[in-house]
């Protein structure tokens, strides 16, 4: 069928915020996108919403909060035989509200599980498809956030990202460990943490795999989107001043739909190939800000913690045995 033979891009959370206006400039730009969302019904009246075309995108259902769906969804793809272009790990979950910490079907604390764990294992299990497709100039891109960035104005707001030795991932991360340095439970952190591990994840695939299948492994931040459904679980007042703090102040307010613009750049323009990069735009707020490649955190180019990440984020996902339920791992993926 001929939206098979059209290189897709696979995007997670696409549903809404940035993903949903990513989705629709890849397919502006001539992609099939596969949207991967947790409620696919959502989706597909987004993508309506939108003005997307019919059989321009699939909808696709996971949950990265649950592993075994992450699975479930690499089977299906894999079973669909589409030409794998990119795959956008973007979906995120913040919930700086909550008190007590909420847990994926695993036992694994929600948000990391969310924002990494399942994002990790997606990548792994996808990486062969890439690897394996026939589209030239495949990538594989996780967004980032100045947030996991003490060194930027950004970043340094409290409460600031610390793995710490990943002491909380060692031990296994179920109840009663909710934090990667097994420390006590705090949302905003959780949320920061995920992050720095998301620049870690895709520090170590270019590290380990880049030379060797020729894919193009980078984040970006695309700028303060500050009106994204992403802080749906804040404050309302929250909600309603960060965007005019963002626009009229800071001067960091991107629009949700530049962002998508910025996300799809890196996923497939030539002028983004350059693995092991981490994506940022000057004047971020404006169309023609350049993007340049920013140097991440203190944290995210630790080379020893990057290891140490992926040996301990393996274990949890259960990627140590070189297969994973039905879905073969490529070899040199033990950890």
């Amino acid at each position: 069928m001929e939206k098979h033979q059209k290189p897709t891009v696979v995007v997670t959370g696409a549903s809404s915020g940035v993903g949903l206006y990513a989705a629709k400039a890849l397919v502006k730009r001539g992609f099939h996108v596969v949207m991967a969302c947790r409620d696919v019904r959502k989706g597909g009246e987004a993508a309506q919403s939108l003005g997307m075309e019919q059989g321009t995108y699939t909808l696709m259902q996971i949950d990265l909060g649950d592993l075994e769906s992450v699975r479930r969804f690499a089977r299906e793809f894999r079973a669909s035989n589409r030409q794998l272009k990119s795959l956008v790990c973007n979906a995120a979950i913040y919930m700086p509200l909550i008190k007590e910490p909420l847990r994926s079907p695993e036992g694994y604390e929600l948000t990391m599980t969310t924002n990494h764990l399942g994002h990790f294992l997606l990548c792994n299990l996808m990486l062969d498809d890439l690897k394996q497709s026939p589209v030239a100039d495949k990538r594989l891109v996780i967004l980032g956030t100045v947030t996991h960035n003490p060194d930027e104005p950004g970043g340094k707001v409290y409460p600031r990202p610390d793995l710490g030795n990943l002491e909380g991932f060692a031990a296994g991360f179920k109840e009663p460990i909710s934090m990667a340095d097994g420390k006590k439970f705090e949302p905003v952190k959780a949320y920061k943490d995920s992050k720095v591990c998301n620049v870690l994840t895709m520090r170590e695939l270019h590290r380990r795999y880049h030379d060797a299948t020729g894919i193009t492994f980078n984040s970006l931040y695309p700028g303060c989107v500050a009106d994204t459904p992403l802080f749906r679980n804040h404050y309302p007042l929250f909600q309603k001043l960060f965007p005019l703090f963002q626009k009229y102040i800071t001067g960091g307010y991107v629009s949700q739909e530049l962002a998508g613009e910025r996300v799809a750049d890196v996923a497939v323009n030539p002028d983004f190939t350059q693995s092991g990069a981490y994506w940022s735009w000057g004047n971020r707020q404006k169309k023609d800000g350049k993007p340049f490649a920013r140097r991440v955190s203190p944290q995210a180019r630790d080379d020893d913690k990057a290891e140490l990440m992926w040996e301990t984020s393996a274990k949890l996902v259960g990627l140590t045995d070189g297969t994973e339920q039905g879905v073969p791992v490529s070899a040199g993926f033990s950890a």
